[in-house]
Order: C-alpha cells, then sequence, then structure tokens
C-alpha cells in the first residue's frame, strides 16, 4: 500500500482508527475455545463487523508468539484473511523489531516478504543500521518507536542529549537515513501534550498513535496537535474495542465502540 493509497482510505471513510488485534485466550468469548483456532476465529468475526470503520489493523505478535507455533499460525491466518479479503486496508505487525544490519534484513523479509505485511514497527536504540534494512521495502513502512505512552516511556526518550530531549534527537536523526519517506513514528496518545512539538521535526509523517482509550488517551488532544492536512494520524484501540463484549455477540459490541469512535473521528475530519 502507498501512502496515498492509505490516505484515500481515510478520507473515504471518514475515519483514522485502527483496531489492535491483541488476543488473549483469558479474555475472549469461551464458546470460541471450541473452534480448532479460536484466535484467529475471534480475529475474523472482529475484522467482518468494522472493517468498514476502520483503516488498519495491528497484531501485537506478542500476543501470538505466547502461544508458540499455533499461535504464529493464527497470526498466518489472520492476516492472510485480511490480504484476501479487506486489502484496503492498512496491516501492522507490531513486533518492535530492531538488530544489526543483517538480522533486521531478515525480520523485515519476514513482516514483508513471508507474511505481507503493509508495516511493521521497529526499536531505533540500535541505530541507522538496524533500521534502513526494513526502510528499502518499496511500499512498505517502518513505524518507529518515538515517543511511547507506557509509565517508563520518559526514563530514556525524555533525557536531553545535546541541548534535546533525546525523542527530539531520534526524530530529526532518522530523518536523515536512507529512504527515510518510508518512516512512521509510534506517538503515545497519553502525550498528547508533545505532538506540537514533534510535528516541529516531523510534518508530515505519519504518527501511530496508541493509548486511546484503556490506557486513558484522549482523542480530541491527540488531533489538536498531531492532525496535519493529510490527518497524518492512525489512531489505535485495542482492548477498548475488541473487548467491548464478552458473549456471543462480542463481535457487533465492537462494531458499536468501533462506531462511536469513528463517528468521533468524522466530525473532526468535517470540521
Amino acid at each position: 500500500m502507498t501512502k496515498q493509497e492509505l490516505i484515500n482510505q481515510i478520507k473515504l471513510k471518514k475515519s483514522f482508527l485502527c483496531i489492535g488485534l491483541d488476543v488473549d485466550l483469558e479474555k475472549i468469548p469461551k464458546y470460541l475455545l471450541e473452534f480448532e483456532d479460536p484466535i484467529f476465529e475471534f480475529n475474523k468475526q472482529i475484522i467482518d463487523a468494522t472493517h468498514h470503520l476502520t483503516v488498519a489493523y495491528k497484531p501485537n505478535t506478542a500476543f501470538y508468539e505466547a502461544y508458540g507455533l499455533k499461535g504464529w499460525k493464527s497470526l498466518e491466518k489472520t492476516i492472510n484473511y485480511l490480504n484476501e479479503n479487506y486489502p484496503e486496508v492498512f496491516t501492522i505487525a507490531d513486533a518492535k523489531r530492531g538488530d544489526i544490519g543483517n538480522t533486521s534484513t531478515m525480520y523485515a523479509k519476514a513482516f514483508f516478504e513471508d507474511l505481507n505485511f503493509d508495516s511493521v514497527t521497529v526499536a531505533p536504540y540500535m541505530g541507522s543500521d538496524s533500521v534502513e534494512p526494513f526502510l528499502t521495502f518499496k511500499d512498505k513502512f517502518t513505524i518507529m518507536l518515538a515517543l511511547t505512552s507506557n509509565k517508563g516511556g520518559l526514563d530514556f526518550q525524555g533525557l536531553t542529549v545535546n541541548g534535546k530531549k533525546l525523542y527530539q534527537e531520534v526524530l530529526s536523526t532518522s530523518l536523515t537515513w536512507k529512504n527515510s519517506n518510508n518512516l512512521m513514528y509510534v506517538v503515545g496518545a497519553t502525550k498528547a501534550e508533545y505532538f506540537e512539538d514533534i510535528r516541529k521535526y516531523v510534518p508530515n509523517h505519519f504518527l501511530l498513535v496508541p493509548g486511546v482509550g484503556a490506557q486513558g488517551g484522549n482523542l480530541k488532544d491527540v488531533c489538536k496537535y498531531g492532525l496535519t492536512d493529510e490527518i497524518g494520524l492512525l489512531v489505535n484501540s485495542s482492548r477498548g474495542i475488541i473487548y467491548a463484549g464478552n458473549d456471543s455477540d462480542f463481535a457487533i459490541k465492537a462494531q458499536e465502540k468501533a462506531f462511536e469512535l469513528q463517528q468521533e473521528m468524522k466530525g473532526i475530519m468535517l470540521k
């Protein structure tokens, strides 16, 4: 998927919603455990109920790797189902990879070629040669951690280095890397007051924004400082949508919650 194709979907659906498919077998409706692949069945029903309201899905790979080979197969079936049935939807492998160059190349091949995700999240701590292998893939996006929403996010990201906060240094340095136009950035919704500053460094790149919903992030605050003329945001909600219900109507409940967010986004876009 190209950046323009993603923008077109946002305009068409009046939505910049991303739904996180973070499946915990202890939290899904019990009747699904009778299926051969309960994780995939859960995802399939969520996707079928919400695809018209969202422009992106983001499976966090930890929730699949935790179940070993079966979990990885569930992830593979999920991405195949999305690519075959809803190819217009942007897909994100939330894997937070990043290692020396040859290892990063293999990570990139795993998610971009084998699983055919549109994007993957990476950690930039090891520098340019750990990220640039991801950036070489045409029409694929590398979503780099910039300022995260977790409690300890500022332990390092907020440190002052060379007169700048570390997250500022990460943003400015990343723009000098090869194919930096293929970068997006993770910025947590619970850090809404930082968005205005972040836009000084990356005014036109897309930001993936987790933390709206269960983590307490506020959509209006994020949009106030983070929106661009092309929207430039993918706002993620995981638990707040996929676990909105815990019975046979769980997919409908997820749809209702996704609709609430999409309507709020539509209102913001039409202002």
